[in-house]
């Protein structure tokens, strides 16, 4: 490659393309070793009980059935932030579906027939299915031993409460400003919790070896926080732990915890460290395992006369489900950023994890950004209407600027996206925000919002690259990102192309991680993969430039300074005929006598967040967050009032990403993560009857977006450069998902002359001449 041709902005082809069409692409389900046992699980029908008695007395008489293993064998807890969840329930069901016994057989039918003789008795309790019954004053305690659970320093339970994690922000003096405000509103929200609906169910095998080595291979989006989990939870030296993860048809944050591992590991153990193979139905990933959590909010909003903002008061209550999983620190998200891409110089914000006894929640796209946007978002709207301002107008005023500080204190920089820039791309493609057309009986109507994202992570949270060299001086990159449909292994592979400035094809890249051999990497989770796993890849491409710079000086006798690179040859500036290819280097170079000097080149890169810091327990002041990716939706709806049906005409994205590394990819990302949304937003979410059981526990019945519902979308970007990010990018994989329910509602309350605040926007709710806002 030419010195001034640059793969970066460039239309790639996917790597990893050709083995996913020809159906080459081998996943967790497909592995089968010798002797590999299956498992099947009794399922509580209870959403809240207590375990009286377990009968297996006929189930282990059936042919092929090798063990039946209840909760009570495995004493461990097990949790992200903290444990406070069973290997299998454990004296008590504290959801729907919870894993009462598993059978272990020589097939999955065997093992399926087992599970319909274990006899199960018990006493039922009355479930607490929302988020404000459990915050009753006499509510009762789902996990009454709550302070007696490990936990990271960040996480806050209350005593006494159904509340894991409580997160303060306090900024500034809100009373004086509700007091001194012209204008005030308060909006209430709530969303339902619901399923990630990845096109691979989850699924993880274990086996131990007569060493004592532990092997998982699992579809997994974090194989290191498998691997140190496993090893905290269950007591094993860590070195003896390999997670294997080959392809991932998906996860969404829905595979970015300790799920299927830790299940698969105790049952293999049980067995004498034979292979097991847990893989979900659909049903069973539904019910079993952890979907999106829900939300009721309530936002205060203050302003001046002319619009500008003065404070929020938020009310953020996340519903958890049974355990906390990633929950805790998404209640926690939600707080840090809790005011949305606005300066609020006065803040009071209370956000809660809350126990429910309903399916436990993990990590979603958006991070609790989502449900706090929609929040917020909703408000001003509210609080537009209200002044008499544009909604583009109040959004544009008080949008975030360089210099300006976050809802917990820190200070953005030069690299905080143009939110402003974003807001006039939306807005100059919409024209009059205000405007509401009649059409045929039906109702046309806009609206506009302002979103961003920040990652949610740990302070420490780094990431490592490995490059090595062919015979032919191409290279390949090794990290720990985990492949899950984003294209971001396709993104390592331009980064270092551009580094090196060779061609891409010059550049493999390994798509499955092996935690003993990959570079440690925490998770490939909060839109920071190719933003830190390509800085680590960048870096380890100039180390391997200093390497092969070091003896191209030694054979060529010319200073390193006088050398450049380009298209696979370390030459000579002033005479570019003069110089050394890469295969020539790569291995160490060799004299005509067979003497050889420096040997193999192999390139380290790392990259560590720095300057991050947790928050403040009584103030929420910190610096917890690495980048924020900002940017803004429109959305043009057609409604007919009488039915309550519409149609999404118009989907736009305006985006701050820093760097457009492939633009059909980053608007492949961003588009699927708007219908996503749109999905998120108008049939989805779980429906539960008044026993916690849930009604909707298939895909015939839990609808998600189909081909032909899709809207038009118009996608755009400002680049921004992140400072500290390869070559300015930043993320982009979730904030396109953010304000899509935000953005819907206002459209949806526009046209229909009322707020629509509760999700899933169903034609039956907007209806209603009494809608039940």
């Amino acid at each position: 490659m030419e010195v001034n041709q640059s793969p970066l902005g460039r239309n790639e082809r996917r790597v990893d393309a050709d083995v996913k069409v020809t159906g080459q692409a081998v996943f967790t389900g497909d592995m089968y070793v010798s002797g590999m046992l299956h498992t099947a699980f009794k399922r509580s029908p209870h959403a809240f009980a207590k375990i009286v008695r377990i009968d297996t007395s006929e189930a282990s008489k059936l042919p092929g059935v090798k063990r039946i293993v209840t909760g009570e064998e495995f004493p461990t807890n097990l949790g992200l932030y903290m444990g406070d969840k069973p290997v299998m329930a454990r004296g008590v069901v504290r959801h729907y579906g919870e894993h009462v016994a598993a059978v272990i057989a020589d097939t999955k039918k065997q093992a399926e027939a087992a599970v319909n003789l274990i006899k199960v008795e018990y006493e039922i309790k009355k479930p607490i299915l929302s988020v404000s019954d459990a915050l009753q004053a006499d509510a009762e305690l789902i996990h009454p031993d709550i302070m007696s659970y490990a936990t990271i320093p960040a996480i806050i339970p209350q005593e006494g409460t159904n509340v894991p994690n409580l997160t303060k922000i306090r900024k500034g003096d809100i009373d004086k400003a509700f007091g001194e405000a012209a204008h005030t509103v308060k909006s209430s929200v709530s969303i339902p919790i619901g399923d990630h609906v990845a096109m691979e169910r989850r699924a993880a095998t274990c086996r131990i070896t007569a060493d004592g080595d532990v092997h998982i291979t699992s579809s997994t989006q974090a194989p290191f926080v498998v691997k140190s989990l496993l090893g905290i939870f269950f007591n094993i030296p860590p070195g003896k732990i390999i997670v294997d993860t080959p392809f991932v048809g998906g996860g969404f944050g829905g595979k970015a915890g300790l799920q299927l591992e830790g299940l698969a590991y105790a049952l293999s153990k049980s067995v004498g460290g034979r292979p097991v193979m847990v893989e979900n139905s659909r049903e069973d990933d539904m019910v079993t395992s952890p979907g999106h959590m829900g939300l009721e909010a309530t936002v205060e909003l203050a302003a001046d006369s002319q619009g500008k903002l003065l404070g929020l008061r938020g009310e953020y209550n996340y519903n958890s489900g049974a355990y906390a999983d990633y929950a805790v620190n998404i209640s926690r998200a939600g707080a840090i950023a809790g005011t949305g891409p606005y300066r609020v110089d006065n803040v009071h914000i209370d956000s809660r994890c809350v126990y429910t006894n309903l399916p436990f929640s993990t990590a979603f796209r958006g991070f609790g950004h989502i449900e706090m946007i929609f929040a917020v978002e909703r408000a001003m709207s509210e609080l537009a209407n209200k002044i008499g301002l544009d909604p583009y107008e109040i959004r544009h005023k008080n949008a975030i600027q360089p210099g300006d500080t976050t809802p917990v204190q820190s200070l953005l920089g030069r690299s905080t996206g143009n939110l402003r820039g974003c807001l006039d791309l939306v807005k100059n493609e919409l024209g009059d925000i205000t405007e509401v057309e009649q059409v045929d009986g039906k109702i046309r109507a806009k609206s506009i919002v302002s979103f961003w994202k920040a990652p949610a992570m740990p302070t420490n949270t780094d990431a490592g690259a490995i490059l090595t060299f062919n015979i032919d001086g191409s290279c390949n990159i090794n990290t720990g990102i985990i492949e899950i449909g984003q294209g971001t292994k396709t993104g390592l592979v331009q980064l270092v192309a551009e580094t090196l400035r060779v061609e891409t094809d010059m550049v493999h890249v390994e798509i499955g991680v092996r935690t003993r051999t990959s570079p440690t990497d925490w998770a490939t989770a909060a839109s920071r993969a190719l933003m830190m796993a390509g800085s680590a890849a960048v870096e380890a491409a100039q180390d391997a430039l200093d390497q092969m710079y070091d003896t191209a000086e030694a054979v060529l006798k010319v200073p390193k300074r006088l050398l450049d690179h380009g298209g696979g040859r370390i030459f000579e500036k002033d005479h570019p005929d003069i110089g050394l290819s890469f295969a020539e280097i790569a291995l160490g170079y060799v004299y005509p006598d067979g003497n050889t000097i420096k040997g193999q080149i192999i390139g380290r890169g790392r990259y560590v967040a720095h300057k991050l810091t947790g928050i403040d327990p009584d103030t929420g002041q910190g610096h917890p967050d690495l980048e924020w990716t900002i940017g803004s939706h429109g959305i043009q709806v057609l409604v007919d009032p009488n039915t309550g049906i519409f149609e999404i005409e118009r989907a736009i994205c305006a985006m701050d990403v820093g760097k457009v590394v492939n633009p059909d990819l980053a608007r492949g990302q961003v588009i699927g993560s708007m219908s996503m949304g749109i999905g998120y937003t108008i049939y989805e979410g779980f429906k539960f009857n008044s026993r916690g059981q849930i009604t909707n526990e298939n895909l015939r019945d839990h609808k998600i977006m189909r081909y032909g519902q899709q809207p038009k979308y118009d996608v755009f970007f400002l680049e921004t450069p992140q400072l500290d990010g390869p070559y300015g990018l930043r993320g982009l994989g979730e904030p396109g998902i953010t304000g899509m329910p935000a953005a819907i509602s206002n459209a949806l309350s526009r046209a229909l002359g009322r707020p629509i605040r509760h999700i899933p926007f169903t034609p039956e709710k907007l209806a209603m001449e009494d809608h039940h806002e």
